[in-house]
């Protein structure tokens, strides 16, 4: 069966959806001017209106134990289940003094915080809960040698921000914490 339009209904057709698209597009373009924008001022204001949620996933660093040393027991299973390698486990097998047995010695804790996707499948792999994902984001460098963490070595006391770490500041449930412009 063939389409009986014509030229000139086709072309009217393509008019009216134009027109149509048109009306979308304006009422959109317009409805900007009218309604209030809010801005979050960042950074002058991240201290006082700034609220991250606690379950953010921003960095991984390592839980310690009351007397600051780690949980960690070099078992590898973090860095077999990283998807794209940027954990990586130095250990060493060092014979137990007052035992007798050997047992593995964290020696180095690589972690790539460029290359990390932030899945956090090292933290649910994990047997003895000796790392975790924190909601500090601020972390920016110009050199990307600087994102590479020796979590072993370094004692997590909070970023720039430690206060983020409980959430930030308070959310108000249906408001921006924001400032009006």
């Amino acid at each position: 069966m063939e389409d009986n339009k014509t030229y000139f209904g086709e072309l009217g057709h393509g008019i009216k959806t134009l027109a149509t698209g048109m009306k979308v597009t304006w009422k959109e373009y317009f409805k900007d001017f009218f309604t209030n924008k809010s801005t979050e001022q960042y950074p002058e204001n991240r201290k006082t209106t700034l609220h991250v949620a606690k379950r953010h996933r921003g960095r991984l660093v390592f839980k310690r134990n009351e007397d600051g040393s780690y949980k960690c027991t070099a078992c590898t299973l973090c860095e077999k289940t990283c998807p794209n390698g940027t954990i990586k486990i130095t250990s060493q097998m060092v014979e137990d003094p007052e035992t007798g047995k050997k047992k593995k010695q964290l020696l180095d804790y690589q972690y790539d915080l460029g290359d990390c996707m932030f899945c956090q499948l090292c933290t649910n792999a994990c047997n003895f809960d000796a790392i975790e994902f924190t909601n500090d984001f601020e972390n920016a460098v110009f050199d990307r040698k600087k994102l590479v963490l020796h979590l072993d070595k370094e004692v997590y006391q909070g970023g720039s921000l430690p206060q983020l770490i409980d959430g930030g500041a308070p959310q108000e449930i249906g408001k921006f914490n924001t400032k009006k412009k």
